[in-house]
């Protein structure tokens, strides 16, 4: 084969195929609804053991096509949160999963600047449409009940202001039962977060659609 043949052969365009055999800019784009499930560290997980990657099985399992999204950031604060919510807006989400204030406990601050915060977040939210499922929290007893008590509080009258879906305390099922919580006390386990996803689950099934 001549030299110049072969040249111009070697520059030509190599189609990257998928595991269906077809070039993987031809695929279909994903146009399933997205849930965003947007939080701290609770809501990032571990790979392969987050709440929303179990959620999403669940989701598959039921017959519901969603696609969920793992907005979850450790370490997060809800002004964190606020910083952020622009990015999950740019997923065009049906549902947002609401989960933050635990860091802001756990720092001890102002329970007013963390309320203040995630209702900056619902009504921006709010704004393109987006249905909230907000994912309440509570702190251990050795922060008081004087700051327990205001805190835990945000979340029912936060939903009852916006008519929001309720999840009253994200982890109900899973922070009191032994097996299904980390050496560190705080996040589940693989397990818990297992548990964790059908807490989520049962919170958004009266919003969703199936096939």
């Amino acid at each position: 084969m001549p030299r110049l043949l072969l040249f111009a052969l070697s520059l030509a365009p190599v189609a990257i195929l998928g595991s269906d055999g077809r070039p993987a800019d031809a695929r279909p784009a994903d146009t399933r609804p997205v849930i965003v499930a947007f939080g701290d560290s609770l809501t990032a997980g571990r790979p392969g053991e987050s709440f929303p990657e179990f959620l999403q099985r669940d989701l598959n399992a039921r017959g519901y096509r969603y696609r969920v999204v793992n907005e979850g950031v450790p370490g997060d604060t809800t002004t964190d949160g606020l910083a952020r919510v622009a990015n999950v807006i740019a997923h065009k989400p049906r549902v947002v999963v609401l989960e933050f204030g635990g860091n802001d406990g756990l720092r001890g601050l102002p329970v007013t600047a963390t309320r203040a915060n995630l209702e900056k977040m619902i009504v921006a939210l709010r704004k393109p449409g987006v249905t909230i499922v907000l994912a309440g929290m509570t702190l251990p007893p050795n922060y008081g009940s004087d700051y327990i008590r205001p805190f835990e509080q945000i979340y029912p009258e936060l939903a009852k202001k916006y008519g929001l879906k309720l999840i009253p305390f994200l982890l109900v099922d899973v922070a009191l039962v032994p097996g299904l919580m980390s050496s560190d006390g705080i996040h589940p386990n693989a397990k818990g977060a297992e548990r964790v996803a059908l807490t989520v689950l049962r919170a958004l099934e009266p919003l969703l659609k199936k096939n």
